[in-house]
């Protein structure tokens, strides 16, 4: 007899365990399965975006990460670009990456790794009452019209056995069995790159020379690459792009291991120290650069989310936080369906949304990596390049799950001007004075939510007939977020706006209550 559970989230890493805590928000009954033992053992990604963590803030753990970050991390720190560490610098992209965003949002962005973030959110999963099975591998599933049997094992040989899901999440992965058994493929631009990540221990203070680096490229003529340091500047790791010989052609090294005596070769070089400078190779990892996005996010009952959905090259840090997103989109629209508040076609939204997002994050990432790393890859179809803000926090949705107004169809917008347009995330406003702990994002609920101006009272009594919450804000509020002083908007659960009116019309109840049934695709 099969275990019965709404949701199945196939692969328990950061995305899988994002997942999780989101939908335990949501009080969502589900079982997450991961191969590996426990959570992350390698650093991958660590630089998180101030949207990201707006979304554990929703989670209610954007605290414990920012202390878990600060245990790993001086933060607030410069990305650039250099000869070698102790060389000459040959560009700032960023001073400080949080200088100029304080007022976009109320969270900052952060540099933590996997091994210091996926605790947290396994705390926080467990704590919501997730079934976490590590060493559980999936072996196979089907699909019907009532949702999804899979059949998993323990990876210490125990029996298969049938867990049956309503609806099951594939985070499993740039690999992703489930996407390949699903038949979809991956469109785009494809593997470019044969890269190693050389985890390594080393004195680099005095390299650093008191510098707050959390990201430095490296472009020489040995090597393209970018280092991360440890708190302690006692370890870090060297991402190697590409390896150059002394003829300046492409070093063969990369397309197979690499021996301990080029791996340290190669972080002297990035260093630039003497052949005797005391380094120890810890580890090397190997991995392909690519820019690819899934054809489909969806295939009946399954939904795939982060690198199982998109792969991209870590320039611009936006792999791991485009998962993270995809996981609250995901996340309500299961929720509000599972309870009966929503149709089932309001899923059909969750492509709808994040394909052309990931799609366009994919590419803002290649352009970084082409100007940043490797100039010599083709670069006549580039996209137009967009701020970092505009992708982190500005992404537009077009589909059934918002009330579209008429616009240019941009799939971003900056936030440093938010239009309050529907599709859009509420623009930041703090509530009760400077340093406030309440923001407009945090007018969020576990359905629908009535933001409305100080004389919206209609609305405001629509809203309360429909058993919604809702808030009145100032007028100076009102207006930042795009409302009159009698307007009004629906909040999703995402923190987008699903449909705004700038002031009062006639019949407010009648009207609210056919916006939230479509909001919900209910027929």
């Amino acid at each position: 007899m099969a275990e019965q559970i709404p949701v199945l989230i196939v692969g328990g890493s950061l995305v899988g365990l994002s997942a999780s805590v989101l939908l335990g928000r949501h009080k969502v009954p589900h079982i997450v399965i991961e191969r590996h033992q426990g959570t992350a053992i390698h650093p991958r990604a660590a630089a998180f975006h101030q949207r990201t963590l707006e979304i554990f803030r929703d989670g209610a753990i954007e605290q414990a990460v920012e202390q878990a970050a600060e245990r790993e991390f001086v933060q607030n720190g410069a990305i650039n670009a250099v000869e070698s560490l102790g060389g000459r610098e040959l560009a700032t992209f960023y001073a400080n990456v949080n200088a100029g965003v304080e007022e976009l949002s109320p969270a900052r962005r952060l540099f933590i790794t996997q091994i210091g973030l996926e605790p947290v959110l396994r705390a926080r999963a467990v704590e919501l009452g997730a079934d976490l099975r590590y060493a559980t591998e999936l072996v196979r599933f089907m699909q019907d019209g009532d949702g999804v049997e899979a059949i998993v094992r323990q990876r210490d040989g125990g029996p298969e056995y049938a867990i049956r899901a309503r609806y099951m999440i594939a985070a499993d992965g740039a690999h992703s069995p489930v996407r390949k058994a699903l038949g979809i493929e991956m469109l785009g631009r494809g593997e470019f790159a044969r890269c190693a990540t050389i985890y390594f221990r080393a004195d680099v203070r005095g390299l650093l020379r008191g510098r707050n680096l959390s990201v430095v490229y490296v472009n020489q003529p040995r090597q393209l690459a970018f280092f991360r340091f440890s708190i302690g500047g006692d370890a870090g790791f060297l991402a190697v792009f590409k390896a150059f010989d002394a003829r300046g052609q492409r070093d063969p090294a990369l397309e197979r291991e690499l021996s301990e005596a080029e791996s340290l070769e190669l972080v002297r070089s990035a260093l630039g120290v003497a052949d005797d400078f005391d380094v120890a190779i810890e580890n090397v990892q190997y991995w392909t650069a690519t820019a690819a996005t899934a054809a489909a996010f969806r295939k009946d009952n399954v939904f795939l989310a982060g690198d199982s959905a998109h792969l991209m090259p870590p320039t611009g840090g936006f792999g791991g936080n485009t998962g993270v997103a995809d996981a609250h989109n995901l996340a309500w629209k299961l929720a509000m369906v599972l309870r009966g508040e929503a149709g089932p076609a309001l899923l059909d939204s969750y492509e709808e949304e994040r394909r052309p997002i990931a799609e366009m994050t994919v590419e803002q990432a290649y352009r970084r990596y082409v100007e940043r790393v490797d100039p010599s890859l083709p670069a006549d179809d580039l996209a137009p390049n967009l701020a970092d803000t505009a992708i982190e926090l500005g992404a537009v949705y077009h589909g059934s799950a918002v009330f579209s107004e008429d616009d240019d169809g941009a799939i971003t917008e900056a936030p440093e001007r938010p239009s309050g347009r529907p599709g859009r995330r509420i623009g930041h406003v703090w509530l009760s004075g400077n340093g406030a702990s309440v923001s407009t994002l945090d007018l969020t609920a576990d359905g629908f939510a009535l933001v409305a101006g100080p004389e919206a009272h209609s609305w405001m009594a629509a809203a309360a007939a429909s058993g919604l919450d809702c808030q009145q804000v100032p007028e100076a509020v009102a207006r930042a977020i795009g409302i009159g002083r009698d307007g009004a908007l629906v909040l999703r659960p995402d923190g987008v706006i699903g449909w705004r009116s700038w002031g009062s019309v006639p019949d407010t109840g009648r009207v609210l209550v056919d916006v939230l049934r479509r909001l919900a695709n209910h027929a």
